[in-house]
């Protein structure tokens, strides 16, 4: 392991020797539009930054100072450090007259490198993951949990899956990795104090650059904030979809019976149905709330070329779309985030689109207060979700409800909802015939790949499929649950 750890800093030094030999934003970005992106790039990463006005940071792989500057303006104290010498040094040439900043040139992967524990409020790294092995991050994020105050947050930004700049290379030895792996590394990470408490990560986003995504239609510039908090604190609904509703295996599953892409009903015939209903035009942008593993999303890129902003609270189903997005080459930009948080200035979308979603959500009169807000005059809101009849629910799917955590209302109360909220030409239609359809159609198709279904997971998880779709046919066939499609207009 000792071999393996000084091989692999050999080879990045050596590599980053030879790179950064210009000591140029281009040299140090790889990219030869790097100085247009920079400009875009930077100020959009700087404002996903928690507040550390006044706050201790520390910059990990500070490079020349493309960020150093920008944080020594408002940070208490910032120590930037790098393992290069010419470029730390460069770095002290430009930001030394900071005078709330210290240069260290290091190796983030050394023991030698040491602080106190408990003693810092923000640590921020761009690139610098991807230039370690697997046990480097491992290592590294135990240290970082160490370092930080509790409540203290540490904010990282890769590149995933494959090389954005254009920069030749003779050799390339960065790990362009899925983001998956540092999400699980980084949520996995536990730390004990010497008084017994024990402290993990809780992710506050994970989000793509959205200048990657307009200027190179590319997805895998990903930025992580996690903040660190007692064991006990992090528990909620986050963590229910991403190890109950929505593991891994199930969102598979979902995708195997719903198609590549989705996992809502009906796939990619009733979006094709649905998004024809809004009259897209090209340049438009588009919140999708909820999006699941993105294929509505990319539909409504590649189709209308309009942008998209693609948002749900589980880690999974995000990481799943990013790695969708691989290849497409479209305007989509993906954020793990909750919809009743998270907030965008008033007059952003043309349009805002959820499909199967807004069940979750508790509070449904604020979110739509919200949704008008965020909707220019003229916009469109379109939602499916699941319903519930009039009146009093069976026994049975009340328990169903309250075991789900849904929030279920008839048609005609949900649309009224909307009106409330301030939207106009308010269409509140009951689909449930055409749920029942589709569902049994799924149902049907499922059944005929019966050994792929098995061979691809098992034969558990064959069943509960089957068996959870016809359970939802029982009570859509009723009458007690139902579907509702929902469009409105904000004049």
């Amino acid at each position: 392991m000792a071999a393996a750890h000084v091989e692999e800093r050999e080879i990045q030094k050596n590599y980053w020797i030879e790179n950064s030999d210009g000591l140029t934003v281009e040299a140090m970005m790889l990219d030869s539009n790097a100085s247009l992106l920079d400009k875009e790039e930077r100020p959009e990463v700087l404002s996903m930054l928690p507040p550390y006005e006044g706050k201790s940071v520390l910059e990990f792989g500070a490079g020349i100072g493309r960020f150093t500057g920008e944080i020594a303006q408002n940070a208490g104290q910032l120590v930037a450090v790098d393992f290069i010498d010419n470029v730390i040094k460069k770095n002290e040439r430009i930001n030394g007259h900071h005078k709330n900043v210290k240069f260290i040139c290091a190796d983030v992967t050394s023991e030698d490198l040491k602080f106190s524990e408990e003693s810092v409020d923000l640590i921020f790294s761009n690139w610098l993951l991807m230039y370690l092995s697997d046990k480097e991050i491992e290592n590294l994020a135990e240290r970082m949990v160490k370092w930080l105050k509790v409540g203290g947050y540490i904010f990282f930004r890769e590149s995933c899956f494959h090389q954005s700049g254009d920069s030749k290379r003779k050799y390339n030895p960065t790990h362009y990795r899925e983001p998956r792996f540092y999400t699980k590394v980084f949520k996995e990470c536990q730390v004990r104090d010497d008084c017994g408490n024990y402290y993990e990560l809780s992710l506050v986003s994970c989000k793509c650059v959205g200048a990657y995504v307009r200027n190179k239609k590319n997805q895998n510039q990903i930025c992580w904030m996690w903040q660190k908090v007692r064991s006990e604190d992090d528990k909620g609904f986050q963590q229910f979809l991403d190890t109950v509703q929505y593991k891994s295996s199930g969102i598979l599953r979902y995708e195997l019976v719903f198609g590549r892409g989705f996992v809502s009903t009906g796939g990619i015939e009733t979006t094709k149905e649905f998004v024809a209903k809004l009259d897209l035009k090209p340049g438009q942008k588009v919140l999708d709330v909820g999006c699941g593993i993105g294929g509505g999303d990319f539909y409504m890129a590649e189709t209308f070329d309009v942008e998209v902003v693609g948002i749900d609270l589980s880690v999974n189903m995000i990481s799943f779309a990013l790695e969708r997005a691989i290849g497409l080459k479209c305007a989509v930009e993906f954020e793990v985030a909750d919809c009743t948080k998270k907030t965008y200035p008033d007059n952003t979308f043309d349009v805002i689109y959820s499909r199967d979603t807004i069940l979750h959500i508790q509070d449904k009169p604020a979110l739509f207060r919200s949704f008008y807000k965020w909707l220019k005059p003229g916009g469109k809101i379109l939602i499916t979700d699941y319903c519930k009849s009039a009146g009093t629910p069976s026994e049975e799917f009340a328990e169903y409800i309250k075991q789900r955590g849904y929030d279920l209302h008839c048609v005609k109360a949900y649309g009224q909802m909307l009106r409330d909220a301030g939207f106009d030409d308010v269409i509140a239609e009951d689909r449930t015939d055409q749920f029942n359809q589709v569902l049994q159609q799924e149902l049907d198709a499922t059944e005929k790949i019966k050994d792929e279904f098995i061979t691809d997971f098992s034969e558990k998880d064959y069943n509960d499929i089957i068996d959870g779709w016809k359970a939802k046919l029982i009570r859509s066939s009723s009458g007690e649950q139902r579907w509702g499609l929902f469009i409105a207009k904000k004049n």
